[in-house]
């Protein structure tokens, strides 16, 4: 299973990443964990425009889904359209909050490209992988997820404030990709996002392989990040997410 980072930045896209979208691979079939916006130009870096299999949203902001609108563009006005839909796993309301995000009454909706299929917490299967979603602590219906494939295991937080659920998603995983938004200061808000402290709090709970700190909003000191997770007493390997990172989980 080899995961890469296309985006990483939090809230908005930075002047080194788009927004949260990650590409997970095993077995020649290709899974997007978001796909927010400015990723779909990135995406193209590393696999072909057509070559996407599933995608997971873990919820309904921007910076998770947006780019699902440009792709909607490409997969319904290419040059071999009509291509197959491709399934993507998200919260009920994700086909009207995308054809309203697209707006353009007068077209169909975004399920001329797209097979939108409701997420609920538990197990479901997707190509060669094996997911688990798990509702976090947003101030919207939001999922983290735990990939596994071969033996080997993925999490994503998406966006949380601390969670037990993602302690239990990410138990044991070789790779987890935690959000982390805010600097480590009193007063931070509760059930929305993480500092990289509470980040690394809940990789040394779940018992984590690596530690990848994402969702970094581009006005933050990502050193700062840094510097609050290894706070966190967390003993494994901690990274700063980089878009083009490439995690082999051989």
């Amino acid at each position: 299973m080899k995961v890469t980072i296309i985006g990483c930045s939090g809230s908005f896209p930075g002047p080194d990443s788009p927004s949260s979208c990650y590409l997970v691979e095993a077995e020649g079939f290709r899974l997007l964990l978001d796909f927010g916006h400015g990723s779909l130009g990135v995406l193209q870096r590393y696999i072909g425009l057509y070559d996407v299999d599933a995608i997971c949203l873990s919820h309904l902001h921007a910076d998770h889904c947006l780019d699902m609108c440009a792709y909607h563009v490409a997969r319904t006005y290419g040059p071999a359209a009509p291509y197959p839909r491709v399934p993507v796993h998200a919260p009920a309301d994700a086909p009207r909050r995308l054809a309203a995000a697209y707006g353009m009454p007068d077209e169909p909706g975004l399920e001329t490209a797209f097979d939108f299929i409701p997420l609920t917490p538990g197990p479901f299967e997707v190509g060669p992988f094996t997911l688990v979603a798990g509702q976090v602590n947003h101030p919207v219906e939001a999922y983290g997820f735990r990939v596994t494939h071969g033996g080997r295991s993925l999490a994503y937080s998406g966006d949380t404030g601390e969670s037990a659920e993602l302690v239990r998603l990410a138990a044991g995983v070789d790779l987890m990709l935690c959000e982390s938004s805010f600097l480590d200061q009193p007063g931070m808000p509760a059930d929305l996002h993480m500092s990289g402290r509470q980040a690394a709090e809940h990789a040394a709970k779940a018992g984590v392989g690596r530690l990848v700190l994402t969702h970094l909003v581009p006005w933050h000191d990502q050193l700062q990040i840094m510097d609050d997770a290894c706070r966190g007493g967390y003993g494994g390997p901690i990274d700063l997410a980089r878009s083009g990172a490439v995690y082999d989980l051989a």
